[in-house]
């Protein structure tokens, strides 16, 4: 907040910020007649669309006040925006204007009497978030007049130099006039009195250490290896900087990747030396962001890494960075120190954004040193003078608990200019990604650049370079992007961009991307300048998975580009499943549902160039592979604004979905939180850094996990979930041959089974243990012998039945060994579809026994193999021969999980226990998911997590820690004593979807909650009414449940034939009104087949991912009051259920009057009709306004 003043003499506080678009119809109401006359006409929404950078001033009530929105070229029709300089150059004053320090004012609007103030405040504001400006520029037409406001604020160009067709005036703002660069020199013992507040506002730590003097000793002590400086504004010290030659550059290289900066040491490495063997690995498998996969052919990716680039010999000296290349040697001895450090830094708020002035300074006091560091603890937000260094990648079993930044001297030139590349950069782009393993495509697509233009299916192809003192730095390969359509439809680009003030040849697609590591601050104007170059306004760049390493020419192989972390990762949109042969001509366009590789997708626009994201490193933990976890990585990962260094995922086999086939669906049921595609499309492989390993221990004291192979992953919050797992079954251990039953057998179910895992036994939690019982029963498919047993009594185990007879294997041969169960709920809680299963195992002559207590293996002598399994039972014993042997018995918490968690004096009582905020006992653990249950002061033990959809726990779990790392979020605070006493309910459904035994597909939407027999809801009153269609016998039973307001409360399916699931799942909390008057259709005999009923076009917009949008601005408009309504019609139908309001007539009639009468129809139907044409490309059976 900031205080001006008006030109009547009173103050007024106001607030600047970026504009948004929802700003726009408040700019547009301070616009006044000399507003076009200086501006020309403007669009406010395409303006706000195309502006690098658009600024707001409001006050206290939020009302905007101000505007002024800069661009990278000027406002002058006749000049190109890619060769704006010629112009600009024809007037005085202007030749140290550059593309990277200018910009040009379009569009400035103001009230009257704030204006001034206002403008003053908005040129402040431009040149404190922008720190490489140093001009702004205007240009109106000659003979306008300068607007008053503005007149203080630009100064005008003498135009010694006439242009052809090109009348118009110039003014430049500077920016010395208002945020001045600072000025750096020598540290003294007088500066202590200014420089001790402005630190101690910071810290008390080395004050506590050092004593109340230690800056003035600093000061005292400085020789040629230390050095102090402060930047200094009238004539009182404002900041402070000690640096310091003597480095410890070995632990630096221990603990992160340097060889891209040769070590930080003096020297190219000489060719004649022995190279040395990379750092021997321990055997816990780990992969970093920093080292994933490359997103086609296998090359290392290196997401906020340097792209790897060879640079000129006195710069720096480049190595592969593939896991298992060798690096040069770097003889200590020989090749001397090239770095000094910074050890402290304070600076003051105000002028906190010129901290870069710093380094020119402290370069110029270590002449023969070209490189500087500066480490800083993680839990540290970045600050200003980082954003001209680069952060060295540690390697991943570093524990030092600090971030390092480097940078070089060659890094602040400002001659780093872009241009489109011509045929003589061919040796400088050759030298520059000649260690690249996508080096031959580059330089191919180069070729065809300098040769044609274009590619060789027609696509327009531009090659842009970054040239820095006459040698290349940088280059970049775009192509015009010919899958838009594709793109809109199936990612939520529109979060970004509103579509259609973009026109289609302005969507570029980014191919290639290398910048020298030096001038990787400068990549957010390199990604910018490209833009201005290509006349595009939004790059694409996809993030394939990964491909074999021989498809280096596959059109999906793009090199990875360090620009990642400046570009915002785009969400995925559900997409609805048609009936195409049914919609025939009115079917989508074959560009919205065509079938195409699945990549992750990446943006930039202009409106995204000049706004930074916050870094984050704090390091977070995430350990289990559940759909929770996942969730919460998805929320954090997909905040464009923020960017997280320091995400760790701790799983036995990785991430999810990074295997071709997913087996896992043959064994489990799905939740459909996730299909295997959503992981190909989120692509976290490139965000986080993954440890492949088991969690055997917590350290709180020093905060890090312990994980199998001995590796420390350190953390500043941990988050636990790892749910829960089939585990090993204990055999009781009863002798059968007394022939006891159940009733005489006790069970303990805390025992563990501690012998040898016979090879047999199958354990079904993870991807490669439901590939290794794949290959098994293709196996035995072959080998006929033996008898399987599967045995539980949860759905999994009817999966793997169906599984396991889909192999042909006969079922005279398959066992269903059901264990007691002290509910009297099954798996599927409804008797039609139990019935189905249990007639198709009888048709496939699998033998099923229930109540069956696993007694021993192999007659109590376990081996290696399991040969007979025995089982008490309410009656007679059970012995079986056993070839292999399937266990789905009830899942638990992992017992290494519980031993690291116990361990850890982490509070557990049967689940790892948490409040509603989902803290454990310890402030910096938090757990979610099916491991966890609640404090039992919340007097809610029937409830936890596992009652709710998984992926909405972890959404949640997500949200709340964004408070601690969000600046834009307020900061969350203990809730009062009384609000936390209730815990979260969450409202999406939980569904579980698989293929059972008689090759049916199952499908069940649920509301969540706690699980009560369906029998016993069906008798109370409140349950509501059920629409069912079809049999199990036809292989085509629906069942749609409505509770007693009508709204879809569960949905059941059992079909021979698949079933369009993403569709069904936007039916659950639907009014039944809103499903075409379905009760009513169905009373009346209209619906035979609810699944025909559903594939009907009517139903088409339900199934569509903007709906409940469209349901959300419904429900505004009726909440609204309007200007001629007493109050809103919401409120109304409130007072008459209330009996508050009395109705001279019939409700219905009355209501539907006053609807009408009062405006909210037609506001309904305009929304309904925008709605449908908007998205049109996705509905197009529809029709829409224009086309009737």
């Amino acid at each position: 907040m900031t205080t001006i003043y008006t030109t009547s003499g009173g103050s007024l506080v106001i607030n600047v910020r970026r504009s948004e678009s929802r700003d726009a119809h408040q700019i547009m109401k301070l616009f006044t007649s000399n507003t076009s006359t200086m501006f020309g006409r403007i669009n406010v929404l395409y303006l706000l669309e195309r502006a690098n950078l658009s600024v707001t001033v409001e006050n206290e009530k939020n009302e905007v006040i101000a505007h002024a929105a800069f661009l990278d070229y000027p406002n002058v029709e006749a000049v190109k925006q890619n060769n704006w300089e010629p112009w600009l150059y024809s007037y005085a004053h202007s030749t140290k204007c550059t593309p990277l320090n200018t910009l040009f004012l379009h569009l400035f609007v103001a009230k009257p009497d704030y204006a001034i103030g206002c403008a003053k405040e908005i040129v402040r504001t431009v040149f404190n978030a922008v720190r490489e400006l140093h001009y702004l520029i205007l240009s109106i037409q000659k003979k306008v007049t300068l607007d008053p406001s503005l007149y203080n604020l630009f100064v005008p160009m003498p135009q010694f130099k006439k242009t052809d067709s090109v009348q118009y005036s110039a003014f430049i703002c500077y920016r010395h006039d208002y945020v001045p660069v600072l000025h750096i020199r020598k540290a003294r013992i007088e500066d202590h009195d200014d420089v001790t507040p402005i630190f101690n506002k910071q810290t008390d730590t080395l004050r506590a250490i050092y004593g109340e003097y230690f800056l003035a000793e600093l000061m005292d002590a400085q020789d040629e290896m230390n050095h102090a400086a402060v930047c200094e504004v009238n004539s009182s010290a404002v900041g402070f900087m000690s640096v310091c030659s003597e480095v410890n550059i070995t632990l630096l290289n221990e603990c992160f990747d340097l060889r891209p900066f040769h070590g930080l040491r003096k020297g190219p490495p000489k060719k004649d030396e022995e190279p040395l063997p990379k750092t021997e690995e321990k055997p816990a498998k780990t992969t970093s962001s920093s080292h994933t996969e490359d997103n086609a052919d296998g090359q290392k990716e290196v997401s906020d890494k340097v792209e790897i680039v060879k640079l000129p010999d006195d710069v720096i000296a480049i190595q592969e960075t593939e896991e298992g290349a060798e690096i040069a040697s770097i003889s200590k001895d020989i090749e001397p120190s090239n770095v000094f450090c910074i050890q402290l830094f304070c600076i003051d708020e105000k002028y906190e954004s010129r901290s870069q002035d710093f380094l020119p300074y402290i370069f110029g006091l270590y002449p023969d040193r070209d490189f500087c560091v500066i480490t800083v603890p993680h839990v540290v937000p970045e600050f200003p003078l980082l954003k001209d260094f680069f952060r060295a990648v540690p390697y991943s079993r570093t524990t030092i608990p600090q971030e390092l930044y480097v940078t070089h001297r060659k890094g602040l030139l400002k001659s780093f200019m872009v241009r489109l590349a011509t045929h003589n950069d061919t040796n400088g782009i050759e030298n520059l990604v000649q260690t690249l393993d996508l080096q031959h495509s580059i330089l191919t697509n180069v070729n065809i650049y300098n040769r044609c233009r274009r590619d060789s299916d027609g696509t327009k192809l531009q090659a842009i370079v970054a040239e820095v003192l006459t040698e290349i730095v940088g280059i970049a390969i775009i192509r015009n992007e010919e899958n838009i359509e594709y793109i809109r439809s199936h990612y939520n680009i529109e979060n970004f961009i509103y579509f259609n003030h973009h026109q289609r040849e302005e969507h570029g697609h980014l191919y290639h991307f290398a910048l020298n590591p030096i001038f990787h601050h400068y990549t957010r104007h390199f990604l910018k300048e490209i833009l201005r170059m290509t006349f595009k306004s939004c790059l694409y760049y996809p993030v394939y998975p990964k491909l074999s390493q021989h498809k280096m020419n596959s059109p999906h192989a793009h090199s990875l580009t360090s620009a990642l972390h400046y570009l915002v990762p785009v969400r995925r949109r559900r997409q609805i499943i048609y009936p195409l042969d049914e919609l025939g001509i009115n079917a989508p366009s074959k560009r919205v549902t065509q079938d195409k590789p699945k990549y992750a997708l990446n943006h930039i626009n202009r409106k995204l160039t000049l706004e930074p994201k916050v870094t984050v490193n704090s390091r977070i933990v995430v350990v289990g592979a559940s759909e929770v976890g996942i969730s919460f990585l998805e929320t954090l990962v997909f905040c464009p604004h923020l960017r997280f260094n320091n995400i760790t995922f701790i799983s036995t086999c990785g991430l999810p979905g990074i295997h071709s086939n997913p087996v896992c669906r043959r064994f489990q049921v799905r939740s459909h939180s996730y299909d295997h595609y959503d992981y190909t499309l989120m692509s976290l492989q490139s965000w986080v850094n993954v440890v492949i390993g088991k969690m055997i221990g917590i350290d709180r004291a020093a905060k890090h996990v312990l994980i199998t192979g001995d590796t420390k992953v350190p953390y500043e919050h941990l988050i636990l979930c790892t749910g829960q797992q089939y585990q090993i079954p204990c055999p009781t251990g009863v002798d059968v041959k007394e022939l006891l039953t159940n009733q005489d057998v006790t069970v303990d179910p805390n025992q563990q089974f501690t012998e040898k895992i016979p090879s047999n036994l199958f354990i079904l939690n993870n991807h490669g243990e439901c590939e290794n019982a794949l290959h098994w029963l293709k196996r035995r498919s072959v080998n006929t012998k033996g008898n399987i047993i599967v045995y539980g009594n949860t759905i999994d185990a009817y999966i793997t039945l169906n599984t396991i007879l889909s192999f042909g294997i006969e079922g005279s041969s398959v066992y269903l060994v059901k264990p007691p169960t002290s509910s009297n709920i099954s798996c599927f809680n409804n008797s039609v579809i139990e019935t189905a299963v249990e007639e198709a195992l009888r048709n496939a002559n699998v033998s099923v026994h229930s109540n069956c207590l696993l007694a021993q293996w192999n007659d109590g002598k376990i081996h290696s193999h399991i040969n007979v399994s025995s089982f008490t039972t309410d009656s007679q014993p059970l012995s079986l021969r056993c070839s292999a042997f399937f266990n789905f018995d009830k899942k638990k918490v992992d017992y290494d999980a519980f031993s690291a968690i116990n361990k850890a004096c982490l509070v557990f009582d049967g689940k790892l226990v948490i409040d509603s905020n989902f803290h454990t006992n310890d402030i910096t653990v938090r757990a979610a998911g099916p491991l966890t249950k609640f404090s039992r002061r919340y007097y809610a033990d029937e409830w936890s997590h596992a009652n709710f959809n998984s992926k909405e726990v972890g959404f949640q779990l997500a949200a709340i820690m964004l408070h601690l790392f969000d600046p834009t979020l307020e900061q969350v605070t203990e809730p009062p004593a009384e609000l936390d006493q209730l815990i979260p309910m969450y409202t999406e459904s939980k569904v579980k979807e698989c293929i059972l035994p008689g090759g049916y597909y199952y499908l069940h939407i649920s509301k969540p909650g706690i699980m009560n027999c369906l029998d016993t809801q069906k008798t109370q009153p409140e349950y509501g009414r059920e629409i069912i269609t079809g049999s199990v016998k036809t292989g085509n039973y629906f069942e749609i449940h409505l509770n007693q307001y009508s709204l879809v409360e569960s949905i059941t399916c059992l079909s021979l034939t698949p079933l369009p699931l993403s569709n069904y799942m936007c039916l659950y909390g639907q009014h039944e009104r809103l499903l075409n008057n379905l009760c009513s259709r169905f009373d009346e005999g209209l619906i035979s087949d609810l699944y025909s009923y559903l594939r009907e076009p009517w139903c088409l917009p339900i199934y569509h991912d903007r709906f409940m949008d469209f349901k959300q601005e419904v429900r505004q408009i009726v909440e609204s009051k309007k200007a001629n309504v007493i109050a809103p019609i919401e409120e109304m139908i409130r007072q008459i259920a209330e009996g508050e309001s009395l109705v001279p007539e019939n409700t219905k009639t009355f209501l539907e009057t006053h609807f009408e009468q009062d405006g909210y129809q037609k506001l309904i139907e305009r929304s309904l009709l925008n709605y449908l044409n908007y998205n049109r490309y996705h509905l197009p059976m529809f029709a829409w306004p224009g086309i009737v």
